[in-house]
């Protein structure tokens, strides 16, 4: 599979490390890469979706009324569309989402409607010894020809999920790279 990106030109493809005392924070992780989905619910005819993968700085990141103006400024992680307190939590929890990601094509993953036209996966992980509702909120798109899915955002839900829709992530694949409209709630 070819490691191509030069496609990809809204997004970060590399993420910088955060380091705050001394501590280094790979965010390796969340660098740009491919997924490849197979779909073989029609066993004479599996087809494969190819989707290259991209993450926003909301994944580690969080505005927080929790901390004081000082604490805000030691813990800022300047990306390059904005600049927003590095969050141990959602970092220690974006740990997981290349594993989601690629889950997402799985029975066993629940997709979902997130609303405001993005879609959203649901998944236990956990958490320091918690278990937790992981909420990831991603949005699928063309470029360039090719197929995106892009993480906006991803954090723990305490208060449960609420009512939610769910949609087969092959839906959502198909009508994609169809130029078909994406299923709606």
């Amino acid at each position: 599979m070819s490691k191509n990106f030069n496609t990809v030109k809204t997004e970060v493809k590399h993420w910088r490390n955060f380091t705050f005392n001394g501590q280094v924070y790979d965010l390796s992780h969340l660098d740009v890469h491919w997924v490849e989905y197979t779909d073989d619910t029609d066993e004479n005819n599996p087809f494969t979706y190819r989707f290259i993968v991209t993450y926003s700085s909301h994944c580690f990141t969080k505005e927080s009324d929790e901390l004081s103006s000082e604490e805000s400024n030691l813990l800022m992680y300047n990306a390059p569309r904005e600049s927003r307190p590095f969050n141990f939590e959602r970092y220690h929890l974006s740990k997981h989402l290349p594993s989601i990601i690629k889950s997402l094509g799985e029975k066993t993953t629940l997709v979902c409607h997130a609303g405001y036209g993005n879609f959203a996966t649901v998944k236990i992980v956990d958490s320091n010894g918690i278990e937790v509702d992981y909420f990831v909120v991603f949005t699928v798109f063309r470029e360039s020809k090719k197929l995106r899915l892009h993480v906006e955002s991803a954090y723990p839900k305490y208060d449960g999920i609420g009512k939610i829709k769910k949609v087969r992530f092959f839906v959502i694949a198909k009508n994609l790279l169809n130029n078909k409209k994406l299923p709606s709630p």
